[in-house]
This record gives C-alpha cells, sequence and structure tokens, in this order.
C-alpha cells in the first residue's frame, strides 16, 4: 500500500487539528500604527480605503473599495532594496518564492523587554538559545518575541517615544550585523513597527539591522503578532507580501505552521 503523500498528510493534519495555523499577521485599518520620521524626512502613508461602492447606485450588487498604503504599514516585509546598502538588490517581487516558507526559530525575551525597552538582543543571547534547542534553522527566520504585540492597539504605546525618541527593543549593531553575516537565516521577524531598536539611530551604523540585513540581501518582517503562541522550534512560516514590482517592501499575511500534540 502506497504512503500518503506529504500534501495530502499536510492537509490531513490541517483538517485534523494536528497542525495549527497560527496567524502572526497584525490587522491593517486606519488605525494601524506607522513610523514617524523627524523632519524633514517624508513620512509614510496611513492606511486608508475609499469607498467605490457598495450595493448602490456606483454598483448596485457589489460593494469594493480603493486603498491607500505606505508599503512599510501595518504587517510587512522588507525588501533588500528598502535600505541604500542594498540598492542594487531585489526588491519585493523578486523574492524567491522559496524563501516565502521558511522555519522559524523563536527567541523570547518579552520579560527582559518589559522591564526595560530599551533591552538589545546581543550575540551571546543567541548562542544561549542555541545551547538549548540547537542551531539556527538553516534558511529560515529568527523570529524576535518581546511582547510588544500587545501595544499594537495603540500609536503612542506602540512607537514608546519621548524627547530623545522611541524606545522599543531590538538588536546590538554587533547582533544585527552576525545575524546578517554570520548566521544561516534568510530575515528576521519582530512585533515593533520596524526590524531595527527604537534607539538605532543613534547607533553605528545608524539602523544597523535595516543596514546589515536589507546589504546582505537577507528579509524583514515587523509588526508581528501572536509569537507567544509559536514553539522555540518546529513552526514553519508562510509570508505573503504583495509583489509590488520595484516596491521596497509590501503589507504581508504571515501565517505559521504549528505541530500540536
Amino acid at each position: 500500500m502506497s504512503q500518503p503523500s506529504v500534501l495530502t498528510a499536510l492537509l490531513s493534519g490541517l483538517r485534523g487539528g494536528s497542525i495549527e495555523v497560527v496567524d502572526l499577521t497584525s490587522p491593517l485599518s486606519s488605525s494601524t500604527p506607522v513610523i514617524q520620521l523627524p523632519p524633514p524626512f517624508g513620512q509614510t502613508q496611513t492606511f486608508e480605503l475609499e469607498e467605490i461602492s457598495r450595493y448602490d447606485d456606483r454598483g448596485p450588487a457589489w460593494y469594493w473599495n480603493n486603498f491607500r498604503s505606505g508599503e512599510h504599514t501595518g504587517t510587512h516585509f522588507d525588501a533588500p532594496v528598502h535600505w541604500v546598502t542594498g540598492k542594487d538588490l531585489g526588491d519585493v517581487a523578486s523574492v524567491p518564492v522559496d524563501r516565502l516558507i521558511a522555519p522559524a526559530a523563536v527567541l523570547d525575551f518579552s520579560a527582559a523587554a518589559a522591564k526595560d525597552p530599551d533591552f538589545l538582543v546581543e550575540v551571546d543571547h543567541i548562542k544561549a538559545w542555541e545551547a538549548d534547542h540547537g542551531a539556527l534553522p538553516e534558511g529560515g527566520w529568527l523570529l524576535l518575541r518581546t511582547g510588544w504585540d500587545a501595544r499594537s492597539r495603540s500609536q503612542e504605546e506602540f512607537l514608546n517615544a519621548d524627547q530623545n525618541g522611541p524606545h522599543t527593543p531590538g538588536l546590538s549593531p554587533e547582533c544585527a550585523r552576525w545575524v546578517a553575516e554570520e548566521a544561516p537565516v534568510v530575515g528576521l521577524g519582530v512585533e515593533t513597527v520596524g526590524t531595527d531598536a527604537g534607539r538605532a539611530h543613534s547607533f553605528e551604523p545608524a539602523f544597523p539591522c535595516h543596514s546589515y540585513l536589507l546589504g546582505s540581501g537577507k528579509y524583514g518582517l515587523t509588526q508581528l503578532q501572536n509569537l507567544g503562541d509559536l514553539p522555540p522550534t518546529g513552526a514553519l512560516v508562510v509570508a505573503g507580501p504583495l509583489p509590488i514590482v520595484s516596491g521596497s517592501g509590501a503589507p504581508a499575511r504571515v501565517l505559521a505552521l504549528v505541530e500540536r500534540s
């Protein structure tokens, strides 16, 4: 008797509940927090819907909208071309599709970030995690859980800014370089508004996650939700950004498949 195919087994697991689909995506609306840059820099657009028709004279049997949004609004995917260090690399439409489905390592620093919103992950933190859970997955995602998704309903709480700028957790400059140049992962996923820590504007180099990772042809996922529902290892991430030609990034629906006993 032949064995069931891998896809048949996957479908059976999904239908039977042994594989759970966890939505890592923040709902996208006009209240979704967006990054704010100091003048004179250009600002990203908040998400807006413009009604075309809603079962009325403009279209009696259908409802639809135009929408306007920044590429980097809400849960979104950063392509290498987003940063000057990756300006000669790929846009979001050219990301190889096999990189959009990848294993995940979930590192939980929510307790540390609750005590210190400026908490920075160092290389030694990752190596300590590897000592407990094994090496970071080849071609996978490094997902940074900080508990920041609990703040995502408030622009003010999410950016957590004062006169000195935002205060949100992230990677140290050396850790960002290590993840970009030495770790086997394809990219970094975070719960915060961007892949860099809030204080990264004053780091050397400035915004090291963007500078190092995108310059190395790696990717970013931001404003993720529900990382607390994932195990440290074993989850499979499916990231679906809009394939915007020449786009520096795009809003994305991000899911995780998790085996449940």
